[in-house]
């Protein structure tokens, strides 16, 4: 199967380009997620961070 595959990439025209298009897309995603967990408001963190945490009782009392 695999030499297949292999085979029928080889055959095909500026293939090359796309390992390293998806190889940049991955790097940006993750510079760019870096950056907003560097950048982030730590009140921010810390009320998302709980909130798998809260009952419905506790929603209730904070309204």
């Amino acid at each position: 199967m695999l030499k297949f595959v292999k085979g029928h990439m080889e055959s095909i025209e500026g293939i090359e380009i796309y390992p390293m298009i998806s190889l940049l897309i991955f790097f940006i995603f993750f510079a760019a997620l870096f950056w907003w967990v560097i950048s982030a408001k730590k009140e921010h963190i810390k009320e998302v961070s709980h909130i798998p945490l809260e009952t419905e009782m506790d929603k209730d009392l904070t309204l």
